[in-house]
């Protein structure tokens, strides 16, 4: 792969790097997400594990824990999503 260069004629190319580059990123922060939305539903699951078992303490701790990572995936989730959206803006407003 060859290092884009800023003169004039290479400037579409550039851009296209860029975009690609977002689209890479989107892709491995929605992968991201999907991993960690899964392991911090398998953390609330255990927490309410605890909970039931009477360990309240413990599963208090645990639950709060996968709801906190659990918001923090859909952040991820939409700063991703945001970025595409932004990408394809761009696109749209390329001559």
């Amino acid at each position: 792969m060859t290092k884009p260069t800023l003169s004039s004629n290479s400037e579409p190319n550039f851009n296209q790097e860029i975009v690609r580059e977002r689209l890479r990123q989107a892709r491995y922060s929605f992968n991201l997400t999907l991993f960690a939305t899964a392991m911090s539903f398998l953390v609330s699951l255990v927490g309410a594990g605890l909970l039931l078992s009477g360990k309240a303490t413990e599963g208090t701790v645990t639950t709060a824990g996968g709801i906190v990572a659990s918001v923090q995936c859909t952040k991820l989730a939409k700063e991703a999503n945001d970025r595409l959206d932004k990408t394809l803006a761009e696109l749209n407003d390329a001559p």
